[in-house]
């Protein structure tokens, strides 16, 4: 069994140094060509489609497996991923560009991140990142609990099983959480983050507790789908929303860094717990990370005005971009042109 975990531990951090190459620049070329008014909904429909790809994926790969074998099916799964990158090729050449292109170094910038309201958003991230474990010990602890009666080949299917409801879940959530991010306004995503990390507190609560019930496993099951379509969403719309535009690639960049080392230890730390105490002392030390991140979020929710971090970034109170120079040009004006005609208006009487 102590294989079986070092070996989620594993897979999972090969999976988020993948994952790590291509999130921040999706998220960030997202952020460039959507409305700041509709960041929610654009990343909960990513969110969505991604979480509906991992449901019927596999089906179409046993379905193409079956019917014209192995290498057929892998020679066919080459044309999604063409497609994919004629769709981002076609994203950037019809995304508007300003007129006048200002030249930026490239370089990461981690100190301007971690200030301000963008910064206590990437604490307690962190915080939540940390107990984030990865969902293919779910599907673990639940053929361990369900072995003893069905066997080890019926109890794995089920699992799997109760993974896919896991998905579904995922995906049901994930619109309905970034419209809700939106329809509160500029802290709408850091409530909903917060909602989504109450949601995996509850969840863990309930793969600490053994039970043998199908129907009582599939509920963590899909509270921890409802949690993740709610987490992915919000996080992604609350850095895009609070980060500057000069900082988003950085933040966007911090952020999957954050990720994957939160990952990585949420996972060993919780098979070192699992194989050296028991499966119950592993969740419940992820059930008191989310415990701080929950209390974490929801400071900075509170504390997530439209204060000057956010005037920096671009963003006013109904979530719409502005410029803060052009503010002022148009201060200037009003005093320019108003003054003027009000004594004009005097003389005349």
């Amino acid at each position: 069994m102590a294989t079986s975990v070092w070996q989620v531990g594993v897979l999972r951090a090969g999976a988020w140094t993948a994952r790590g190459l291509r999130v921040p620049a999706r998220n960030a070329l997202l952020a460039d060509v959507v409305h700041p008014a509709a960041y929610g909904r654009a990343y909960g429909f990513e969110r969505m489609m991604d979480n509906l790809g991992a449901i019927f994926g596999p089906l179409l790969a046993l379905a193409l497996v079956a019917s014209v074998g192995l290498r057929w099916a892998i020679a066919l799964s080459v044309i999604p991923g063409l497609l994919a990158a004629a769709a981002i090729v076609y994203a950037i050449r019809n995304t508007p560009r300003p007129t006048k292109a200002e030249r930026i170094a490239i370089r990461i910038r981690i100190r301007p991140v971690l200030r301000g309201d963008l910064g206590r958003l990437m604490g307690a991230i962190t915080a939540f990142e940390v107990g984030n474990v990865a969902a293919t010990l779910l599907i673990l602890r639940a053929t361990e609990q369900l072995t003893p009666d069905h066997g080890a080949t019926t109890a794995t299917t089920i699992a799997l099983a109760l993974y896919a409801v896991y998905n579904l879940a995922a995906t049901l959530a994930s619109l309905p959480a970034g419209y809700t991010a939106d329809r509160i306004g500029v802290r709408g995503p850091v409530w909903v983050l917060a909602a989504g990390v109450a949601l995996f507190l509850a969840a863990y609560l309930g793969f600490a507790a053994d039970t043998t019930t199908i129907v009582l496993m599939a509920l963590p099951f899909a509270t921890a789908g409802l949690a993740i379509g709610c987490v992915e969403t919000a996080q992604h719309a609350a850095v895009a929303a609070l980060a500057p535009t000069e900082l988003r690639g950085s933040a966007f960049g911090l952020l999957a860094a954050i990720q994957a080392a939160g990952n990585l230890a949420a996972s060993a730390i919780a098979g070192i717990l699992w194989t050296a105490v028991s499966p119950t002392a592993a969740f419940v030390y992820l059930a008191v990370w989310m415990a701080l991140a929950l209390v974490w979020m929801l400071h900075t929710a509170m504390r997530s005005a439209p204060g000057p971090d956010l005037r920096r970034s671009g963003i006013d109170t109904h979530g719409r971009r502005r410029s803060v120079a052009g503010v002022r040009g148009c201060r200037r004006e009003v005093k320019r042109f108003v003054r003027p005609r009000r004594v004009i208006q005097r003389r005349g009487d």
